[in-house]
């Protein structure tokens, strides 16, 4: 198996049973290999670069690794876009125990994901979210800082933002994190990505995005005729918005944009509700 998928690889994760490692590792060849798993037309997945199989395989092995996701979890999938994250977990989440929510503002995706895996796996649902987005929903009518998802509280064990933080100013980023506290239960966990910029991060040149100084001071970005294209901000800041929400930094791993060896691509933060 491909060395990204060993689960032994990253000493910064979570401490995994030998038999719960093996399990995985054989399920991931599982899915890797089973021909039937929907995915989309290339042409029609409008967010995130690669292979979409290989890179929603991959989460799922960060999500278990280092983010402690379980079968039995009630999953919550902020960004869910084109159901990239949500067809690897429909063979990892318990049909009886465990279920997934996915929210986007990107309606195409969400139709896919209802025809596509909500038909055969109804423990999986998925719902548009209108917020508005320069980039993804221009027209939306609910503004970024105000969103207010669809959910009860205290109803999740484990959300995703996985390429979310990445394109979002601060104060979005503030009011997903007030969300986030309020819908998970006590001790649930928030799997995060995001772009945590360091000085040498940014003289380094086999970094990629190559970021230049935004017009909010921490603020970093790839391209100013898209800020919100690739975003950055100096390391600690996306820490402390969540840590003002009320959730505490369990972990922060970096990821292999900035040039460095690391096991996933973007930065990586688990912060938790406190029990």
């Amino acid at each position: 198996m491909n060395a990204q998928f060993d689960l032994n690889a990253d000493s910064t994760g979570i401490s995994l049973e030998a038999s719960d490692n093996a399990h995985l590792s054989w399920l991931m060849g599982e899915i890797a290999r089973n021909e039937a798993l929907p995915a989309p037309a290339p042409e029609n997945v409008f967010v995130g670069d690669g292979d979409y199989r290989a890179i929603g395989l991959e989460y799922l092995g960060h999500f278990v690794r280092i983010g402690g996701l379980k079968p039995t979890h009630r999953v919550l999938d902020i960004g869910c876009g084109i159901g990239r994250m949500a067809v690897p977990l429909t063979q990892y989440l318990d049909p009886k125990t465990g279920s997934y929510e996915g929210v986007d503002p990107v309606n195409e995706g969400i139709e896919w994901c209802v025809q596509n895996i909500t038909s055969a796996h109804p423990n999986f649902r998925f719902c548009r979210l209108d917020v508005a987005h320069e980039l993804y929903n221009p027209g939306g009518t609910m503004a970024g800082r105000e969103v207010a998802l669809p959910f009860a509280g205290n109803n999740f064990d484990f959300v995703t933002m996985v390429s979310v933080a990445t394109h979002l100013p601060a104060r979005e980023i503030t009011a997903y994190a007030r969300e986030v506290m309020r819908l998970l239960v006590p001790g649930g966990r928030l799997f995060l990505t995001a772009f945590l910029v360091e000085a040498d991060d940014l003289s380094r040149p086999t970094a990629r995005p190559r970021f230049i100084k935004g017009e909010e001071d921490g603020t970093w970005i790839a391209d100013p005729t898209a800020p919100l294209g690739a975003i950055g901000f100096d390391n600690g800041i996306v820490q402390d918005i969540l840590k003002s929400s009320g959730l505490e930094i369990q972990r922060v791993s970096f990821g292999h944009w900035r040039g460095l060896g690391s096991m996933h691509y973007q930065d990586i933060i688990i912060a938790a509700k406190p029990e």
